[in-house]
Formats: structure tokens, C-alpha cells, sequence
């Protein structure tokens, strides 16, 4: 049997300090465990993952190779197209030689490159998730998640009408699709049809992805592409750069700084948050389970906090691991539109996903933040592999 990458034991470059074991080694072996009747199904054929450079990307690409490299079957195929808009991350040049795994700079709104061969499931995630930065990028965040999505459509159907059809097609949306829901709403069911804004700021990502799931029933429906919508609630975890401007990376950049953490809001807006490897579980169970022309939440249940109980919680937890001694302060953002359509409460009912693909959450948010926080100080770029 292949062995499995071995975790780093340098030294941090910036304490002199042992590294320890890497969280997301720990990952990966669980994502093996819990995925691997799907990782099975999907052996022997080709893969194909858009914005395999991003955060969610990450831990899609990097679960596939750990399974590759443990398992003595035939491996997954795996392609990866990104555009790179945000640079090549460190971490993906340590795997460009790995076996089974092509990686391409594309355009996803672009027609799919011939090099790319007839692959069976299609994992589209290109996008630009972070507020900071879709609010910059307004029409590539619109072109991604509708022109990109209309692309991989279009070829999905004409490998059908060839009578080479995909298996699986699994289109990112997300929980911002349901705007701000009122108290009865929530935990928010994927029939709650939402109230978001079509013209605020965060509308070019908020519409574009409603547009882009109503893309996906229609192609299911009329040219019968398996395609499977997911709707994921406040990842986190390790793979999300500390640059990205999300609520635990800027709160991380601060704590190894010896800063105050920084809200610019009262703190009173709640949200429940899902830890990166129990999503990326849940992701592929959709994209092998999930029935077809549906959407499921993908996130966690509890607990329901508010930023700044959150903001305590990576106080307390940087406090013990690292001996920080920061606090948490409130100072106005400079952005007069930094709260503008931020919803007030955000948590998802998942009991579809439970009930039909098995998803079920294991690391607890202050499990979660430990990792998370380990993981921005001793590997920033590819010292985990």
C-alpha cells in the first residue's frame, strides 16, 4: 500500500519553535474514514475540481490525494482548474508532481480545455466567496458563478446527448442566497425562498449564485445534468488565507501580531459555524449521494453565537495555546457600507442532508478553533504536507 505524506518536523520559521503534528493530517485521516465508500464509487474515474487554488479547494484536492495515496484500488483521476487570481499557493506546488493529478490555469468561464478528458463527476467552486473581495471584483464574481456555471452546463449536456454522460455535477451556492430570514426562518430550511437585496453590495455574489441554482434545476430538468446544489454555512479552517479578510483569518492575523482582535460591528449579528473537514464530507457525499436537481444545506446546527462570543472564543483559545494576552475591541470600519445587508442571524436546518446523504458534524467549534489557529501559526504555507 502507498504511504501517506509525512507531516513536517522543522522548526517554525518565525519562533524557532517544533512544529507539531499537523490538524490537517488528523483531517484528512478522518475525511478517508468517513468518505471512503464514496471515494470507492468514484475510483478508476476522472474528477474535476474548478477553483482547486481556494480554501475549499484545499482540503477537495488534498482529501482526494491522501485517498489515492492509501488505498491499494485504482485512484481517482483528479484535474484541478484555477485562474490563479489571487496567485499560485505554496502549499499546490509541493503536489504539481503527485501522480493522478493535473493541475491547468483556466478561465472557467472559458470552454473546458480539449486536454481535459471526458471525466465523470464535476466539482464547480470557482468563485470569489469573501465579501472584501467579491465587492471589488463585482463582474468576475457574476462571471464565475454564472457564465463559468453555463460553460460546465453546456458541456455536461452535450456529453449527454453523445450518450457519454456525467455522473455527477456538484455547483457550490451558498447560505447568502437566504438573505437575512426572519425569526420563524430560522434554523433556515432549503425551502425558505429567502429576501436578499438584488441591487446592495453583496448582490453581485447573493443573486448571482440564486441565478446560477436556477441554471442548475433547468439543466436538470430540460437536458437531465446530474447536477447536485450545495449551500454551504460559515466554513472555516485550515486552507483559508489569513490575507482573505473572513471573520477567523483577520482575527488570527491579530492574535499572531500580539493585537486586539477588531470588530466593526456591536457583535450582536449570530452565526453557527462548520469546521472545513466535516464540510468537505458532506460536500462529496452530496456530489455522490445527493439526489439530482436538489439542494442541501452543508454546515452545522449549533451552537448559534454572536461574533463577539465568537471573537471570545479565539481569545480564550489563543490564550492557551499561545499565551496571548490581546483583547477584543469595537472600532467602526472606514467602509460605510461594511454592515450593509449583513444578515442578522445565519443557521441552516440540515436535516435533509442528514436524513439523505448521512452528514453529520464531529469537530466542535472550540476543537475547530484550536486547529484553525495551530494551523495559522506553525504552517502558513505548505509545512503540512
Amino acid at each position: 500500500m502507498p504511504s501517506s505524506p509525512t507531516p513536517s518536523t522543522a522548526a517554525a520559521p518565525s519562533t524557532g519553535e517544533p512544529i507539531p503534528p499537523s490538524p490537517v493530517q488528523e483531517d484528512l485521516a478522518a475525511i478517508q474514514r468517513r468518505l471512503r465508500p464514496d471515494f470507492d464509487r468514484m475510483a478508476g474515474k476522472g474528477l474535476l475540481i474548478t477553483g482547486g487554488a481556494g480554501f475549499l479547494g484545499y482540503y477537495l484536492t488534498r482529501s482526494v490525494i491522501h485517498h489515492n495515496a492509501v488505498t491499494d484500488g485504482p485512484p481517482i483521476d483528479l484535474w484541478v482548474m484555477d485562474n490563479f487570481q489571487r496567485g499560485v499557493p505554496d502549499w499546490l506546488d509541493r503536489f504539481r508532481q503527485v501522480p493522478d493529478v493535473r493541475w491547468l490555469k483556466h478561465d472557467v468561464i472559458e470552454p473546458v480545455p480539449d486536454e481535459v478528458p471526458d471525466v465523470a463527476y464535476i466539482v464547480h467552486g470557482a468563485s470569489i466567496a469573501s465579501p472584501a473581495f467579491y465587492r471589488l471584483h463585482p463582474i468576475e464574481t457574476m462571471d464565475a458563478n454564472v457564465r463559468g456555471l453555463r460553460r460546465l452546463l453546456d458541456y455536461c449536456a452535450e456529453r449527454a446527448d453523445g450518450g457519454d454522460p456525467v455522473e455527477g455535477f456538484l455547483f457550490f451556492s451558498t447560505s447568502e442566497i437566504y438573505g437575512d430570514p426572519a425569526p420563524e426562518h430560522i434554523p433556515t430550511p432549503e425551502t425558505y425562498r429567502g429576501v436578499v437585496s438584488c441591487t446592495g453590495p453583496r448582490a453581485c455574489y447573493d443573486e448571482s449564485k440564486r441565478f446560477g441554482e436556477t441554471l442548475c434545476v433547468n439543466f436538470h430538468r430540460q437536458r437531465g445534468v446530474p447536477v447536485t446544489t450545495v449551500r454551504p454555512f460559515n466554513n472555516y479552517g485550515p486552507g483559508l488565507k489569513i490575507s482573505d479578510r473572513r471573520l477567523l483569518p483577520d482575527f488570527a492575523r491579530r492574535v499572531l501580531a500580539g493585537e486586539d482582535l477588531v470588530m466593526h460591528s456591536d457583535g450582536s449579528p449570530t452565526r453557527t459555524f462548520c469546521y472545513v473537514a466535516d464540510a468537505v464530507v458532506g460536500y462529496y457525499q452530496a456530489l455522490v449521494r445527493g439526489r439530482r436537481g436538489e439542494a442541501y444545506n452543508i454546515g452545522s446546527d449549533g451552537p448559534e453565537i454572536s461574533v463577539a462570543d465568537f471573537a471570545e472564543r479565539v481569545v480564550h483559545q489563543a490564550r492557551d495555546l499561545f499565551g496571548y494576552d490581546g483583547r477584543v475591541v469595537r472600532q467602526a470600519s472606514e467602509d460605510p457600507e461594511y454592515l450593509v445587508d449583513n444578515p442578522n442571524r445565519r443557521c441552516p436546518d440540515i436535516t435533509k442532508a442528514r436524513e439523505e446523504l448521512g452528514f453529520e458534524p464531529e469537530i466542535d467549534l472550540d476543537s475547530g478553533l484550536r486547529r484553525s489557529l495551530r494551523w495559522y501559526r506553525h504552517y502558513p504555507t505548505a509545512a503540512d504536507l
